[in-house]
């Protein structure tokens, strides 16, 4: 497996390899986990790397293929990381409040982002000032609330192929939602998420911000190769609209440049990954810290 071996020492500056609390594991985390350290428990640095190998792979795969992918992050220390990433690559995000069925009720979705229009051409031309003192603060307030939730989503004009989230305990239904739709889900993952619950699963400290901004411009880089790779096709048989989630992510282990084998599917997608080559300092490495990146000591037993 190819290393970037500065990568691997900027995430391992980072924090990436800090887990939870042992007493909060979850126990299917038991692949991606190289040990403990007192009582945080050490991620697998390796496995960083081998699902965000996969998860690279995949986004190119989706985005060639003339698709959108919404990055989700709406815990704090996501929040700007996953603005800056949607921007970087010019695809969609939610980074305030995941609204339930922005993508199983998508229709009605669209209709708020048409009401939030309508408000805006009447401020503009003069009309919302000419309302009641009551009636004007009501409009406004509406449109406030419409453009907070869905403005990172105004200019999704239909459903992503791919959904990538910060923590997976607090995107659930975001997750749940992807599934329901055969989207596929790629998600950063700490110790006390479950793996299953995404189809491509990158272990790593999700509370750390700068962790999260390392391993979300990989991703968005990805995507703007994908981007120069899409040639749009004329006529019905445009692009690969049907395609299916298993297709994507059979698709997305092919081997390629970075070494990625051969065949990759299923929930736990990235215990596939080959063994060989070099490996990134992990449980060694961690032990030259001396605080947890983006933790709190206290917040873990208080939880």
């Amino acid at each position: 497996m190819f290393v970037n071996k500065e990568l691997a020492r900027e995430l391992i500056s980072a924090g990436v390899h800090f887990g939870h609390a042992v007493s909060r594991w979850n126990p299917k985390m038991a692949p991606y986990i190289f040990g403990k350290r007192g009582m945080i428990h050490i991620i697998n640095v390796k496995e960083t790397f081998k699902g965000l190998l996969i998860a690279k792979k995949l986004l190119t795969d989706v985005v060639s293929s003339g698709k959108d992918v919404v990055f989700v992050g709406t815990k704090r220390q996501a929040k700007k990381p996953v603005t800056e990433a949607a921007g970087k690559c010019g695809m969609h995000y939610v980074c305030e409040r995941w609204l339930g069925g922005m993508l199983t009720n998508f229709r009605t979705i669209r209709s708020r982002l048409q009401r939030l229009e309508e408000l805006e051409q009447m401020e503009a031309s003069g009309k919302l000032a000419a309302q009641s003192k009551k009636q004007g603060s009501r409009l406004r307030r509406e449109m406030r609330k419409i453009k907070t939730n869905l403005e990172g989503v105004r200019k999704m004009s239909r459903l992503p192929g791919a959904v990538v989230v910060v923590d997976v305990r607090n995107e659930i239904i975001a997750l749940r939602e992807g599934r329901k739709l055969g989207i596929a889900t790629v998600g950063i993952i700490d110790t006390d998420s479950d793996p299953d619950m995404v189809d491509v699963a990158i272990p790593a400290n999700d509370d750390s911000i700068k962790a999260i901004e390392i391993l979300l411009s990989e991703l968005a880089e990805a995507v703007a190769v994908g981007k120069t790779m899409f040639k749009p096709v004329a006529g019905p048989a445009a692009g690969v609209r049907g395609r299916s989630r298993r297709r994507a992510l059979a698709s997305a282990g092919d081997a390629g440049p970075a070494g990625v084998p051969e065949t990759v599917a299923g929930p736990k997608v990235a215990e596939a990954m080959a063994t060989e080559g070099p490996e990134p300092a992990a449980g060694p490495g961690a032990e030259a810290a001396t605080e947890v990146p983006g933790r709190e000591p206290q917040a873990e037993s208080a939880e």
